[in-house]
């Protein structure tokens, strides 16, 4: 059973983000939440290197919600695919996701997620970037073809989604898969334990 503060009288606690993935992990945990999505601007900045850009957009979402929420404990997450130092995030088109697929078939990439934990009125403020490498097979045309008439590909980082359609595509995992996904549930336990925001025990 999942003991959380909301039980114990104390503070709500607030997911910044409109992602499904993410929110569908969080329920794994049996935490009781909200979801109230951090709105920012997610162009990278000039000179920022791939984990720098993940821990501020983290941050960002995190605090534009904390700032509305004071007494709330919130959790805002990015995640990106990394190829070649250069981040590949949510395509544009079916085009645009084709290129991307191409350059990702054959070979290994990086998926960095970073999040935040804040709450403003305790003046708290955790931020942590988590990697996992990833692998693809070589891919076929036709398998490129048939994933973008899915529609999967078109708000996803990387063109692709690991727990849909795209699963085939990949032939190895080196790392946290629930951080390929959208947030690495082991870390983020690990700080929820840390704040007593949530706590394991039998029924």
């Amino acid at each position: 059973m999942v003991v959380t503060g909301e039980e114990r009288t104390g503070p709500e606690f607030i997911l910044a983000s409109a992602s499904p993935r993410r929110r569908e992990l969080l329920a794994l945990l049996d935490l009781r939440f909200t979801v109230v999505p951090g709105d920012v601007d997610e162009s990278p900045a000039e000179g920022e290197c791939p984990k720098e850009h993940v821990l501020r957009l983290a941050g960002e979402k995190a605090a534009s919600v904390g700032a509305d929420h004071p007494s709330a404990w919130v959790l805002g997450a990015d995640t990106i695919v990394v190829v070649d130092d250069e981040i590949l995030g949510k395509p544009e088109n079916a085009d645009a996701a084709r290129r991307m697929l191409h350059r990702l078939s054959g070979r290994e990439h990086t998926v960095v997620t970073g999040f935040s934990i804040v709450n403003m009125e305790r003046e708290v403020c955790f931020t942590e970037a988590v990697e996992s490498g990833v692998v693809f097979k070589e891919l076929d045309d036709d398998e490129i073809e048939w994933y973008l008439a899915s529609g999967e590909a078109c708000d996803k980082a990387g063109g692709y989604a690991i727990q849909g359609k795209a699963a085939f595509f990949v032939s190895g995992i080196q790392g946290s898969v629930s951080n390929v996904i959208g947030l690495p549930l082991a870390e983020v336990v690990s700080v929820l334990k840390r704040f007593d925001i949530i706590r394991f025990g039998g029924r």
